[in-house]
C-alpha cells in the first residue's frame, strides 16, 4: 500500500501520523495512505511568493507557454503510467482518456494560446489605448500583470489529472506559482502525476507544490495577492470561500460546483429525426461516462410531454446494453463510483428523489457487476427516473445524485422547458436538441443567464461536436449560482484571473516603454535605414518610416476599376458620387489606398522580411479624391519573435495621410521578420 507524499519547499514531505485510507474502487481494498499532518503551509506559501514567483517573472509569455509545450509531450510519454493506476478509480479506458489525454491537451491549447496571443513580454495589454485628453498627449491603457502571491488548487476526486492540468495551465502562463491540493479518495493518481511533472525538471523552483490530506491552516495564511480555484461541491466551496480571512483579505476564490444540469429536446425532434437520435445516445452517455461522475453531465432531461414515452422507452433500450463492472474486460462500458462513500451518498440522494419521481430503469442497491463484486467495489446501476409533476416541489430541481442519475421531465410550451431549465438555479451546462432554429434561438435566449455554456446540437453539426459535457480550453467552464459563480479554462481570460487588471494613465511615450507597444503620438525613432532592410532583432518599437508623396489621379481610379472589377457609382460617376452624402465626387477605393500604400513603403529587393500575412483593424477616415497628395507613416508598433523558429511577428502601424495632414486610411500590417541570430526553420 502505497504512502503518497506532499510536495513543499523543493522536497517530498512524508507524515507520520493522521493517515486517511484510499480504497481501490472496483476491489474495495486499500491502495494508499494519505495525510499532510506535519507541512509547513506558512513555508509553502513563502517559497511560492519568492523562489516560485521569481523564476516564473523572469520568464515572458512564450517562454511559459513553451514550458507547458514542453510538459505536455513529457506527460504524454508517460501516460501508460497513469492509465494503468486510473483504473484503481472505477474509470473505464474513456474515462482515464478524457482524464488523463484531456488534462494534457489543455496544456497543448494554453501553449499554442498563448504564443498566438499574448506578447512576448511580461505585461498583457488589455485592448486599446483609451483618448482621453484633447490632443492626445495623455492617453489611458489597462494592462494585465501577474499576481505576486500563490494560486491554491483545490480538485475534485472525479478527474485526478485533468482537474490539476486545467487549472495549472493558465496559472503557470500568468505567472503565478501554485500548490496542488486534490481530492483525497483519488490523490494516488494525482500523486503520480505530479511526480512526473517533478521528474521532468521542466517548470523552475517552487512553481508548483502538492499538498496530500488535508488544507489545515493554508486558507487562514492567503492575502489579497493569492487566489482560490475550488472545484467540489457547492455545499463546501460556500463554506471555504466564507471563511474569515478569505472574505477580511479579498482574496479572489474561483468556485466551479457540481450543478443541475439540463438537455432540452425541441417539438419538431421526433423519432424520426437524427436529434431524437442524438439526443438519446448523449443522454445515455452523460449518465454512463466517468460513471455519471461529471460536474457537467445532464441530471434532468426535458422533453416534450408527447415525446416523453418513446424518449424513455429508447433510453431504457441503451442503457439495457450497458455492461458494467471492471475496466479491465474490455467488454465493460461503465465502471465504479469513485468511493463506498460515493457509492452511500448517490444511494441516498436516489432515494430522496423517487418520494416524487418514478423508477424508470435500474436497481439503486443492486448491480450484477462483470468480474467484479458489487458488494466491495462502488458501483451502482444506472438509474433513469422520471418526474410526471416537475412544475410543482420537484426535489430533481435541488437534489444531486453524483453518479449515473437522470430524472426526465416533461413540458408542454417552450416557455414551460425554459422555466424549468432555470429552476436549476444556475448550472454549468445545457444543451438543446433540436432542428428548428427558432426554437433553439426562443430557448437560448430565455435560459442563456442562467448557464455558463450552452451546446446546441442538430443534424449539422452532430458529428463534430465535442457533446454536452465536456468542457474546452477554449471556452469557459464555470456557471452563475448553484454552480458557483465562478470561470475557469475559456482561453486567454482563464489566464486573466491570475493578473491583475491595472489602468494606467500617462503620456503615450511612457505608455509605450511600460507595455512595448507604440501608442498613438508617442515620440519616434527616425528609420536611419528602411526598416524592412532590418532583422527582428534592429527593430525597435517607435521607429518610424515617412514615405514619399504619390498623386491620386483619375486614371489611377479607373485603372483599379477595371483591374479588380469593382465599378461601385462612387468611383466611376461623377454626379451620383455627389448626391451620396459622404463625397463631393468621385473617389479612390479603398483597396487602391491600400495596394498604393504598400508600394510606398515596401523594399523590392530580398531581405529580411519574410512575408506580409495579414491586415487588422483597416478603417478608411477620410475620403480620397483624384488631385490629393498621399503620404505614408509607418511605425513598428509591437514585436514578438518565435523561439526556435528563426524569425518573429511585427506588427506595424501604418496611417496614409493627404496633403492636409487629414488621416484618411489607418490599419495594422503584420509581417514575419527574420532573425539575424538563428536559421530559419519553417513551421
Amino acid at each position: 500500500m502505497k504512502l503518497l507524499q506532499s510536495y513543499a519547499k523543493g522536497q517530498w514531505h512524508t507524515a507520520t501520523e493522521g493517515f486517511k485510507l484510499c480504497h481501490h474502487a472496483i476491489t474495495g481494498q486499500p491502495v494508499a495512505q494519505i495525510s499532510s499532518t506535519g507541512l509547513d503551509f506558512s513555508g509553502m506559501l513563502d517559497f511560492g511568493r519568492s523562489i516560485g514567483h521569481k523564476h516564473l517573472q523572469k520568464m515572458t509569455f512564450h517562454e511559459r507557454a513553451l514550458m507547458l509545450k514542453e510538459l505536455a509531450l513529457y506527460l504524454l510519454e508517460k501516460k501508460k503510467d497513469f492509465y494503468a493506476l486510473s483504473q484503481a478509480t472505477g474509470a473505464t479506458q474513456l474515462d482515464s482518456w478524457i482524464d488523463i489525454e484531456g488534462g494534457i491537451g489543455t496544456l497543448f491549447v494554453y501553449s499554442g494560446k498563448g504564443r498566438r496571443e499574448m506578447p512576448d513580454h511580461h505585461i498583457y495589454v488589455d485592448g486599446a489605448p483609451e483618448h482621453i485628453s484633447k490632443n492626445g498627449t495623455f492617453l489611458g491603457q489597462h494592462i494585465c500583470t501577474s499576481l505576486k502571491g500563490v494560486a491554491i488548487h483545490i480538485n475534485a476526486f472525479n478527474f485526478p489529472c485533468w482537474g490539476m492540468l486545467e487549472k495549472l495551465a493558465p496559472a503557470i502562463l500568468a505567472g503565478m506559482p501554485i500548490i496542488v491540493k486534490p481530492a483525497s479518495d483519488t490523490a494516488y493518481l494525482t500523486e503520480l502525476m505530479f511526480r512526473a511533472i517533478i521528474q521532468s525538471d521542466i517548470l523552475p523552483p517552487g512553481a508548483v507544490q502538492l499538498v496530500c490530506g488535508s488544507t489545515g491552516e493554508l486558507l487562514d495564511l492567503l492575502d489579497c495577492q493569492d487566489v482560490v480555484a475550488f472545484t467540489g461541491s457547492a455545499s463546501t466551496g460556500q463554506y471555504l470561500k466564507s471563511k474569515k480571512n478569505i472574505t477580511e483579505n479579498a482574496v479572489r476564490f474561483t468556485m466551479e460546483a457540481d450543478s443541475l444540469n439540463c438537455s432540452i429536446l425541441t417539438p419538431d425532434a421526433t423519432p424520426e429525426t437524427p436529434e431524437f437520435d442524438y439526443y438519446v445516445k448523449e443522454v445515455v452517455k452523460e449518465m454512463t461516462v466517468k460513471s455519471g461522475q461529471k460536474c457537467t453531465a445532464i441530471r434532468r432531461a426535458i422533453v416534450p410531454a408527447e415525446l416523453l414515452d418513446p424518449v424513455s422507452e429508447a433510453i431504457c433500450a441503451r442503457l439495457t446494453k450497458v455492461t458494467v463492472g471492471d475496466p479491465a474486460n474490455e467488454q465493460v462500458r461503465m465502471g465504479a463510483l469513485a468511493s463506498k462513500a460515493q457509492q452511500q451518498e448517490v444511494r441516498e440522494r436516489v432515494s430522496q428523489l423517487r418520494k416524487t419521481s418514478e423508477l424508470v430503469f435500474g436497481n439503486p442497491e443492486h448491480i450484477q457487476a462483470i468480474d467484479a463484486n458489487d458488494q466491495d467495489g462502488a458501483f451502482v446501476s444506472p438509474i433513469l427516473l422520471c418526474n410526471h409533476r416537475p412544475s410543482d416541489d420537484c426535489p430533481a430541481h435541488d437534489i444531486e445524485a453524483f453518479g449515473p442519475v437522470t430524472t426526465l421531465m416533461p413540458y408542454y410550451s417552450l416557455d414551460e422547458a425554459a422555466q424549468l431549465a432555470n429552476r436549476g438555479q444556475g448550472s454549468l451546462v445545457g444543451s438543446v436538441f433540436g432542428y428548428n432554429d427558432d426554437h433553439v434561438a426562443d430557448l437560448v435566449t430565455q435560459i442563456a443567464s442562467f448557464h455558463g455554456r450552452m451546446v446546441l446540437i442538430n443534424r449539422d453539426s452532430a458529428k463534430e461536436s465535442s457533446g454536452h459535457g465536456s468542457p474546452l480550453p477554449h471556452l469557459v467552464h464555470g456557471g452563475p449560482g448553484r454552480a458557483g459563480g465562478g470561470e475557469e479554462m475559456g482561453g486567454i481570460r482563464g489566464v486573466k484571473h491570475y493578473m491583475q487588471r491595472t489602468a494606467l494613465q500617462g503620456s503615450p511615450t511612457t505608455l509605450m516603454r511600460i507595455t512595448e507597444k507604440y501608442m498613438p503620438k508617442a515620440q519616434t525613432l527616425p528609420a536611419i535605414k528602411h526598416p524592412f532592410k532590418m532583422y527582428f532583432e534592429e527593430l525597435k518599437v517607435g521607429l518610424t518610416l515617412v514615405s514619399e508623396k504619390r498623386t491620386i489621379t483619375l486614371e489611377d481610379i479607373e485603372r483599379f476599376a477595371d483591374l479588380s472589377g469593382d465599378r461601385f457609382y462612387a468611383h466611376m460617376d461623377e454626379e451620383a458620387a455627389a448626391r451620396n452624402p459622404f463625397f463631393d465626387g468621385r473617389v479612390a477605393h479603398g483597396y487602391f489606398l491600400v495596394s498604393m500604400a504598400a508600394g510606398l513603403f515596401v523594399v523590392p529587393e530580398e531581405g529580411p522580411v519574410l512575408a506580409n500575412y495579414g491586415l487588422d483593424d483597416l478603417r478608411f477616415t477620410e475620403p480620397v479624391y483624384p488631385g490629393d497628395d498621399i503620404t505614408v507613416q509607418l511605425t513598428c508598433k509591437q514585436k514578438s519573435y518565435r523561439r526556435g523558429k528563426g524569425y518573429g511577428e511585427v506588427r506595424w502601424d501604418l496611417q496614409a495621410s493627404n496633403q492636409n495632414d487629414e488621416v484618411v486610411a489607418a490599419y495594422d500590417i503584420l509581417t514575419l521578420v527574420a532573425s539575424n541570430t538563428e536559421p530559419f526553420i519553417e513551421d
